[in-house]
């Protein structure tokens, strides 16, 4: 691991952020860091000119702002670890654009985890200010990451979380898909987590980006790409409506038997065979799910594409533009080596 060149990284997502991410990014300026801090924006495909607020808030002078110009909406996640692989603090705290994370509460997490020898640590909320839909899906998640991914039970999954170096590096080296789900790939890497309760204020500039179907995708990343368990589920029902099956058809037979006339159950019958198709048809698909991600995967679907990276130059903005063998997947890729030249046989 290479020796880190700031003792934090600040690793923030812009999307739609254009009206909070400059007075983010005064306050987190202004924090004290012991060994220096970077803030890294990593602007994911915003639509409105929060690209253009950012590569100015790059060229003014304090803490070194770097701007990663994603090519397209990749989703949080997936900017998230593009900002990480850019990062070379000691730790790198994740965080949002909107403010509801006070940018106060930045330095006691990162003291938290330097101090408490943690790879991870979360934060969680005594009241969230998200919509009650927000928080019910939230719940539920985190139910759900408690049986499938290996978490400590009870532990917020938090985007505002503090990584050590030994784990950012793992985590952007070790894993290339096209749906990376940072907090499942976190707990691949370690059990030292803490968690510290922080504040949590209401969003001050527009609503949450985030839309049922964006919260559904990324609960699929979760759901499917770090366990098996719904392959099992998928087997258990199998068996358990198998076994009801088989019941049912001895219940017909000895009725038949028994009965002079043959049993009335056209209606029922049909539900048992909607019920079933159902239940196949939701198997197939997660069987099927599993098999698109492992194709899309396999045809190095993109993790994230940088088209060009913003820092502060001599007195201007300095621009750098990837080779476009570089980011194929987030990660280094090389064109293969072309294959020596075979000698004619002799005659």
């Amino acid at each position: 691991m290479a020796d880190p060149a700031f003792a934090l990284s600040i690793v923030v997502p812009v999307y739609n952020g254009a009206a909070t991410v400059g007075e983010l990014v005064e306050a987190l300026r202004a924090l004290d860091i012991e060994g220096g801090l970077e803030i890294v924006l990593a602007v994911d495909g915003s639509p409105d000119n929060s690209l253009e607020v950012c590569k100015k808030l790059a060229a003014e002078p304090g803490a070194p702002v770097t701007v990663l110009s994603l090519s397209r909406n990749f989703g949080e996640h997936n900017a998230v670890m593009a900002g990480l692989a850019r990062s070379r603090g000691a730790f790198a705290i994740t965080m949002d654009d909107d403010l509801q994370n006070p940018p106060s509460e930045v330095k006691r997490l990162y003291e938290y985890a330097r101090d408490g020898g943690y790879d991870a640590v979360y934060t969680y909320y005594e009241e969230k200010k998200h919509a009650a839909w927000r928080n019910i899906g939230s719940r539920f998640t985190n139910w759900c990451a408690d049986h499938l991914i290996d978490k400590p039970k009870g532990l917020y999954l938090s985007s505002f979380r503090c990584l050590s170096a030994f784990v950012r590096e793992h985590i952007t080296a070790g894993y290339e898909g096209p749906y990376p789900y940072v907090d499942g790939l976190v707990f691949q890497v370690t059990q030292n987590v803490g968690r510290l309760q922080v504040a949590h204020l209401p969003r001050i500039e527009g609503r949450s980006n985030y839309t049922i179907s964006r919260l559904f995708r990324l609960w699929l990343s979760m759901f499917l790409n770090f366990s098996v368990i719904p392959l099992r589920f998928a087997t258990l029902f199998g068996i358990a409506f198998g076994a009801l099956g088989a019941l049912a058809a001895v219940i017909v037979i000895a009725e038949a038997i028994s009965e002079s006339k043959p049993p009335q159950g056209w209606a029922s019958l049909m539900v048992a065979v909607l019920v079933l198709a159902g239940v196949q048809l939701i198997v197939v698909g997660v069987i099927g799910e599993y098999l698109g991600r492992m194709f899309l995967a396999s045809n190095r679907k993109p993790q994230y594409l940088i088209r060009e990276v913003f820092t502060r130059g001599d007195g201007a903005v300095a621009v750098e533009r990837p080779a476009v063998n570089t980011q194929a997947a987030g990660q280094p890729y090389r064109v293969p080596n072309p294959p020596e030249p075979q000698s004619e046989p002799k005659r």
